[in-house]
């Protein structure tokens, strides 16, 4: 990467297009891994339990219980590894670097079996259409050690305005996490109202997944590496009420219709003189569009 791509420290300049190869990889490897902790954590609520977390090296699984000891596999965007580890001390690494879905599919599972770790993980991607099974995955193989180390930093801005932004309500919201199936960290608020059915219909992914994910209202923010050059940070409320989709959501940002979802570039989020504050007051706006119009109680706390 260039110099003049690099924009301010923790806000990289990354064009989606000249890492997308990339991109569509790690999607697919982290499906891999997520499918790891589907198998082995307790299930939580709207899916809480499967996702993946931002660390200072990249995103872990976290602790997961496994037949009376715990595991943790982790993907290290520094030295560009994939860490197991069991609480027994024991350890396996495999390293990032341009192979199949196929490849790492194989040599995972036999990490872990040779860590005596056995787990059945459907072999199967979901949320994407047109999938391939991991073990028969030769097309997507692209691993840009550079671009990767990018977005881990990316993920580690949005996740620091994203919890203080977590912080600021006093009602049900959830834990900043990497949602292995969209590619997207996340954090969502709730009203504390339950909400009509989800329509489903997302691509190799059952309703029922939905069904859960979605059963209470929710006002829910991420970010995601597609929807514009650079990515861009979303904000949507399910149901949508009412006169939603007309409220103001800051500078630079906008409702697209064909989404249903608010939208802020990230690359203007990375030129604004402070990053932390636009990408900030994104989130207040379309949470007050989500509270207002939605007659939502009153939930929000000043900081400190």
């Amino acid at each position: 990467m260039e110099d003049s791509q690099v924009g301010r420290a923790g806000w990289p300049a990354l064009q989606v297009v000249d890492w997308q190869p990339t991109r569509d990889t790690v999607q697919l490897w982290t499906q891999i891994v997520g499918k790891t902790r589907l198998a082995l954590a307790p299930p939580l609520n709207h899916w809480w339990g499967v996702a993946l977390y931002v660390t200072g090296r990249g995103l872990t699984t976290s602790l997961m219980p496994y037949r009376g000891i715990g595991v943790e596999v982790s993907f290290d965007f520094v030295a560009h590894a994939l860490d197991i580890q069991l609480t027994t001390g024991a350890h396996r690494r495999m390293t990032l670097a341009p192979r199949s879905v196929a490849d790492f599919y194989r040599e995972y599972r036999a990490q872990l079996a040779a860590l005596g770790v056995n787990v059945d993980i459907m072999p199967r991607p979901v949320e994407i259409p047109d999938v391939v099974p991991f073990d028969r995955d030769t097309i997507h193989d692209a691993y840009d050690a550079q671009a990767m180390h990018a977005f881990w930093s990316s993920l580690v801005s949005a996740d620091r305005v994203f919890n203080r932004f977590r912080a600021e309500f006093r009602g049900k919201a959830s834990p900043v996490h990497f949602f292995w199936g969209g590619f997207d960290l996340a954090v969502t608020r709730f009203s504390g109202r339950s909400a009509p059915r989800h329509p489903g219909g997302v691509p190799n992914c059952p309703d029922r997944v939905m069904w859960e994910a979605y059963s209470d209202e929710v006002s829910s923010a991420g970010y995601w590496p597609g929807g514009a050059d650079e990515g861009a940070f979303y904000s949507y409320t399910y149901p949508e009420p009412a006169g939603y989709r007309e409220q103001p959501a800051g500078p630079a940002a906008y409702f697209d219709a064909d989404l249903g979802e608010y939208v802020l570039p990230y690359a203007a989020v990375r030129a604004a003189s402070d990053p932390d504050a636009m990408l900030l007051d994104f989130l207040r706006h379309t949470y007050a569009a989500a509270a207002t119009t939605g007659d939502w109680p009153q939930g929000r706390k000043e900081p400190g």
